[in-house]
């Protein structure tokens, strides 16, 4: 395995997890603010589930995202 491929690649993979992620919570919540289904002081539980196939990998991670 070339380490600074892997490293390379797994990063650029991170970024786009964050990046996506992040607009999409963003976007829904604003869309659900605007239609009155939040109110904006609530805390709503997160869950992202990480799969990585060929290493029978699965990952869950859970938080809340408190909108103040």
């Amino acid at each position: 395995m070339n380490e600074d491929t892997f490293n390379s690649s797994l990063r650029g993979f991170l970024k786009k997890v964050g990046i996506t992620s992040q607009r999409e919570i963003e976007k829904a919540v604003r869309d659900a603010l605007a239609s009155g289904r939040l109110k904006g002081h609530e805390k709503l539980p997160a869950k992202m589930v990480l799969t990585l196939g060929g290493v029978d990998l699965t990952h869950e991670i859970t938080a809340e995202i408190e909108l103040g």
